[in-house]
């Protein structure tokens, strides 16, 4: 494998020397909906050749620091993912069922993401008085989250170049005038970010369906949407099947379009421990990501000697979007084995037994040619037979996956054929085996399962009026894409966002900044400052929340939450940390003073009561949820519980009462000779939205991220150098877009 090279975009790009929020022009009025047009100083170094380690905890360590006293960053550390602590406020990856690491059970990220949010910055009305809108956009986006935490509710009101403050009784009336003239519900908007617990998760979809509408877009429409609607429709269940443990027992671990020394650091954990056990990691990406090859655990003591563990045993570096084809032509040679030695690669008890569709899916796989789905793979075939060969004798295989299978017009049909490679092998519905979408959002899951979702099941419709004794909306609402569009139309006139930086999350940043223009009013319930803040209706209003560090006390008890991992474990996060500001609220309470504004004594719910105690609002959930009876004694429980889930006990929920193989065939992508086809990726600094900072130690990269790695034979063939500036430009679609050398903001 040749280390990939590197270009940095002229996207951006401005003057290399000095501080680049210096010298803004305070009378500008523009407000910068994309980040400034700036380059800094590029700096390159050889990359890690292992994740974590002690520069992890070094860096992890500095950046708590930097954000708070060691006091306080040590009270938030000894309580994250402990049991009686709360949850990180970063991925979704499960924490041992078992005993929990006294050191530390979090890793960079988590630690990184807690700094951020249990920082002592304040933003007080004096900042938004001297900083108007447009000024704060002239900051790049690690500059704007950098300022700190909001620390009261503010108001930008019509034409109106600053914030200013707004107590929350008239915050929410002004919210509730705009909702109410509406001239139907569905002209309102409200999304959900994935850290948002259970139970306010719960309270939010409640209100808005007594106020009429399903139009209740979340971060899963843009991550992980196409991974439930595969799994739902092949399994019957839209989450994966595997528990930690089973990581522990498998024989085979494949790695799918995902980066977990990045964007899952703690699952490096777990990897580790499969390897031990015996496991085959078989890794499948188009680069060779540094937590994909090799890990050094600080916690024990080959990893504080620097001594690195492999993780990786075969390495598919794959073309974009060559997914389906690999899988399919791993089928194909398997399938070949089978013929070889009948009854031993396949396992046709399972098959004949639990599923549906597999002659029709081998017709269709036999009509293909190996020779071309190879070559859509970008490998070669001695590869793909020494992944067969890992394969064709083993049972307990478990399929991972990420963004980088889900983000793609045929996400549906590649994780379907995932699941096909599951089926013909038995590898759902026993220990050590199963599907695993790894999920980023800490909590986007345990969202969706609250009833967070545009298209709602009728069941859960039916539930929910026996329980409230309201008719919900049976229409289905806005997904992300479609509420953006209704916004740009001006058919949506109200967005509320409990969470999240959606301007900076959702597709084609200009449309969906004119689109969020467009609105008479943006509501967004934050934390700290984002650009979604500055992008913003007719008329904008910031509700400060707590964090997941924060401690939420009412009527002097101390309250807890719920939320759940990846694999279905439900457990409680309750803060240890004192607010930085009197004038926080928690997310539950916010939905309540929202909800009574609103509906008035038209409301049919008990919302004091849920804001009295959280127990009341699990008690509604444990009545309307299927999976949480006697919720408020097993939330207790020290570590959680898990939820039903009918994959992992071999029960198929789908439309046929089996699992279901899919019949798909890839569809080449090609470019021309003169193009190149671009894939975004995520800098080690960074965690969803949020940039912790300017380096990507994996990548050798320091000081800037905007660069482009490209193969050394494309940059020789196209006739350039490494290190390069370079415009970018893409005709997709019939448009052309252009990331060009722009100007410093001086």
């Amino acid at each position: 494998m040749s280390q990939s090279c590197i270009f940095e975009s002229s996207e951006n790009m401005a003057s290399k020397n000095g501080n680049p929020t210096k010298g803004h022009d305070t009378a500008t009025t523009t407000v910068h909906a994309e980040t400034p047009e700036q380059l800094l100083n590029l700096r390159l170094h050889k990359p890690s050749a292992a994740a974590a380690g002690l520069t992890g905890v070094k860096v992890a360590v500095q950046h708590v620091l930097k954000e708070m006293n060691p006091a306080r960053g040590a009270k938030a550390l000894f309580a994250l993912n402990q049991k009686g602590g709360f949850d990180c406020p970063s991925c979704a990856w499960p924490d041992p069922d078992d005993e929990r690491s006294p050191i530390g059970e979090y890793c960079e990220n988590g630690a990184k993401a807690v700094a951020d949010e249990a920082t002592t910055k304040r933003l007080t009305p004096d900042f938004f008085a001297q900083n108007s809108v447009a000024d704060l956009s002239l900051l790049n986006d690690y500059e704007i989250g950098k300022k700190g935490r909001i620390a009261q509710p503010m108001y930008l009101a019509e034409g109106a170049t600053h914030y200013s403050p707004i107590t929350w009784d008239d915050a929410f009336d002004k919210i509730a005038h705009h909702l109410n003239k509406l001239n139907t519900p569905n002209e309102a908007v409200f999304y959900t970010s994935g850290r948002t617990s259970n139970e306010a998760a719960f309270l939010y979809q409640l209100f808005a369906r007594e106020y009429g509408t399903n139009n209740l877009p979340d971060c899963s429409n843009m991550c992980h949407e196409s991974s439930g609607v595969a799994l739902n429709e092949s399994v019957g269940i839209g989450k994966g099947s595997v528990k930690l443990e089973d990581f522990y027992k498998a024989e085979v671990i494949m790695i799918i379009g995902q980066n977990p020394g990045t964007n899952h650091p703690r699952m490096l954990s777990a990897l580790q421990k499969a390897k031990e056990n015996g496991a085959t990691i078989i890794s499948i990406n188009p680069l060779p990501e540094t937590g994909l090859i090799a890990f050094s655990d600080p916690q024990s003591v080959k990893g504080a000697l620097g001594i690195k563990a492999r993780l990786t045993d075969i390495f598919l570096q794959v073309k974009l979007n060559g997914d389906m084809a690999l899988i399919q032509a791993i089928e194909k040679l398997l399938l070949a084995e089978e013929e070889k030695a009948p009854g031993t690669v396949l396992d046709k008890s399972f098959i004949e037994n639990n599923t549906l569709g597999f002659e029709a899916w081998k017709q269709n796989l036999d009509g293909q040619s190996l020779e071309e789905l190879i070559a859509q793979t970008g490998l070669r075939q001695w590869q793909i037979e020494e992944t067969v060969a890992a394969l064709k004798d083993k049972t307990k295989i478990i399929a991972c996956w990420a963004m980088g299978l889900t983000q793609h017009k045929n996400a549906v049909d590649s994780i379907k054929e995932v699941v096909n490679l599951l089926l013909i092998k038995g590898s759902i519905a026993k220990e050590g085996a199963g599907t695993c979408p790894v999920r980023g959002h800490s909590n986007v899951q345990g969202d969706r399962t609250m009833g967070i979702y545009e298209k709602p099941p009728q069941a859960f419709l039916d539930r929910i009026e026996k329980a409230f004794g309201f008719h919900p909306p049976q229409a289905h609402g806005y997904d992300v894409v479609d509420c953006i569009k209704a916004m740009h139309q001006g058919d949506a006139k109200v967005f509320f966002a409990m969470g999240g930086n959606f301007l900076s999350a959702s597709p084609d940043t200009d449309y969906t900044a004119k689109a969020l223009q467009n609105c008479d009013l943006t509501v967004q319930v934050s934390t700290k400052l984002n650009r979604s803040h500055l992008i913003t209706g007719k008329e904008a209003i910031i509700l400060p929340c707590y964090g997941r560090s924060d401690a939420d006390i009412i009527n002097g008890e101390h309250q807890f939450v719920t939320c759940e991992n990846s694999m279905g474990v439900v457990q409680l996060s309750r803060g240890k940390l004192k607010p930085v500001s009197g004038d926080l609220r928690s997310e539950p309470l916010i939905v309540v003073g929202l909800a009574k504004a609103t509906l008035g004594r038209k409301s049919v719910i008990p919302w004091d009561k849920y804001a009295e105690h959280y127990d009341h609002i699990r008690e509604a959930i444990e009545a309307s949820i299927p999976g949480f009876d006697n919720y408020n004694v097993r939330a207790r429980e020290m570590g959680g519980f898990y939820l039903p889930n009918s994959a992992r006990g071999g029960k198929w929920n789908t439309m046929t009462g089996k699992a279901n193989f899919n019949v798909a065939t890839p569809v080449p992508i090609s470019v021309a000779d003169d193009e190149l086809m671009m894939m975004t990726i995520r800098s080690h600094d960074q965690f969803n939205t949020t940039i912790y900072g300017l380096n990507d130690r994996y990548r050798g990269v320091e000081n800037e991220r905007r660069v482009i790695f490209v193969n050394p034979k494309d940059i020789k063939k196209f006739g350039f150098e490494a290190g390069e500036l370079v415009d970018l430009y893409n005709f997709h679609g019939g448009g052309e877009r252009v990331a060009q050398i722009g100007r410093a903001h001086v």
